[in-house]
């Protein structure tokens, strides 16, 4: 079922050494050629985050926070403030329920179900 060229098949982009997947677009992907990709939604890649960073957030009730330079235009003024914002990261559970061991790691979701 993976195939580059044919419609409706998989495409198969990396394979992977290790993986953490947080939230929907939220994950760190380490390739067997020990490249390192991840990607947190709403934060810049400028700031820079790590594996221990990603295995951290695993625990319950983990937040980690980064600051991000973000660039306000004002049109009214016509100028462009750049502010240093303070953004929040942790496991939320809007769309599957989290699993905890006794450690109170994360180790399963399953998905939310309503009547």
């Amino acid at each position: 079922m993976i195939s580059n060229t044919i419609l409706g098949k998989m495409k198969l982009e990396y394979i992977l050494n290790d993986a953490i997947f947080l939230a929907p677009k939220m994950y760190y992907l380490e390739t067997i050629d020990s490249k390192v990709i991840y990607k947190v939604k709403g934060l810049k890649h400028e700031v820079e985050l790590t594996k221990i960073d990603f295995e951290n957030l695993l625990f319950k009730q983990s937040i980690l926070e980064k600051f991000q330079t973000k660039w306000i235009k004002n049109l009214t003024f016509g100028n462009i403030e750049i502010r240093q914002d303070l953004y929040t990261l942790q496991v939320t559970n809007n769309k599957r329920k989290l699993i905890y061991d006794i450690n109170n790691k994360l180790t399963s979701t399953i998905p939310l179900k309503i009547d």
